[in-house]
């Protein structure tokens, strides 16, 4: 009969250790997902800085190649057209001045249109390269924001499925060793 009590008090011994050790299991699970979750998000902000960052440095190094081009564009028509005027000062020099006028009139309006042309092409290509800036800009933004929140979704969805495995767990454990102790303390008051 002591014997069978000892073997009752060990049954429960047994039984307080497995709760703690499950309760110890399911804290540490549970650490282990708000570290996993923490450690996730800090990589995508650190991801979508580096992104915005490269981003910005490529319009930047786009701009300063428009206004380069831009500039040359100008320093180009300038030589252009002092070309031109010394043509026409030799130009005067030499023909009639009926000739020269007509000349001058003609090179004038040409060059005229040529730098006008030349100005609504550098426009052009400034407008549509400032749109396409702009628009890879908010198509990588968009890119990068739809990763960072499926991430978090998954992440949060793994750590809500480990957790309810682990209260699973926890219960079907737990029942058990009542379960037996029950049925040990049953058995004995039957028997004796």
């Amino acid at each position: 009969m002591l014997i069978i009590t000892y073997l009752i008090e060990l049954l429960l011994l047994v039984a307080v250790v497995v709760v703690v050790v499950v309760v110890v299991v399911v804290v540490v699970v549970v650490v282990l997902a708000v570290v996993v979750v923490v450690v996730v998000v800090v990589v995508e902000v650190v991801v979508v800085v580096v992104v915005v960052v490269v981003v910005l440095a490529l319009v930047v190094v786009l701009v300063v190649v428009v206004v380069v081009v831009v500039v040359v564009v100008v320093v180009v028509m300038v030589v252009v057209v002092v070309v031109v005027v010394v043509v026409v000062v030799v130009v005067v020099l030499v023909v009639v001045v009926v000739v020269v006028v007509v000349v001058v009139v003609v090179v004038v309006v040409v060059v005229v249109v040529v730098l006008a042309v030349a100005v609504v092409l550098v426009v052009v290509v400034v407008v549509v390269v400032v749109v396409v800036v702009v628009v890879v800009v908010v198509v990588v933004v968009v890119v990068v924001a739809v990763a960072v929140v499926l991430v978090v979704v998954v992440v949060v969805v793994v750590v809500v499925v480990v957790m309810v495995v682990v209260v699973a767990v926890v219960v079907v454990v737990t029942v058990v060793v009542v379960v037996v102790v029950v049925v040990v303390v049953v058995n004995y008051h039957i028997f004796n």
